[in-house]
């Protein structure tokens, strides 16, 4: 039998049911799914340091277990040195599996070790999707602490199919993403 992540697994056997439950959907076509995941990280230095980008490409490919791309800048901005084209950041988007995947590592391993920890905002976009913010890249297993030469950030969107906020934030929920109590 071929390997399913848990999570897709869960997502199948506890999820749905419990969402058609709660929301009183008819079809399971109804029910929101998480479609993809994005990671982010916006390199500002990497105007000065082209070593960055290098850098920040392979510690979030390690993070992932997908190759990262550069971003480019869209257009020139002069305060801040900055040339259309120029490589400003470094972005990975996961589907499928890779993306249950680093949703499992993420909640179960990531989070857990982020210091003075009381769980994650629960302010959706409006639109059902969520955007975590990270400080420090440094909470994932993956990286090496002592070949770190900058502590980088990063942005985590949960794109979903839901139409309303409460729809998605009760998937995610359902997931087991620690939403600080209200």
């Amino acid at each position: 039998m071929a390997y399913k992540p848990f999570y897709k697994e869960e997502y199948k056997k506890k999820i749905v049911p419990k969402l058609m439950k709660d929301f009183g959907y008819k079809s399971i076509m109804q029910v929101p799914k998480l479609e993809k995941i994005i990671v982010n990280q916006g390199l500002g230095d990497a105007v000065a340091d082209k070593k960055i980008i290098d850098v920040a490409i392979e510690e979030l490919s390690a993070i992932t277990g997908q190759r990262a791309v550069k971003t480019m800048s869209k257009k020139d901005i002069s305060n801040f040195k900055l040339r259309k084209n120029m490589p400003i950041g470094a972005r990975v988007t996961l589907r499928r599996d890779n993306m249950y995947e680093f949703l499992q590592r993420l909640i179960a391993v990531a989070l857990p070790r982020i210091r003075d920890f009381h769980g994650i905002n629960s302010k959706l976009d409006g639109r059902g999707n969520y955007t975590l913010g990270i400080q420090e890249q440094i909470i994932f297993p993956e990286i090496d602490i002592d070949k770190i030469s900058k502590i980088l950030g990063m942005n985590i969107t949960f794109v979903t199919s839901a139409s309303t906020d409460e729809e998605a934030f009760a998937l995610l929920k359902e997931f087991g993403l620690p939403f600080k109590k209200k």
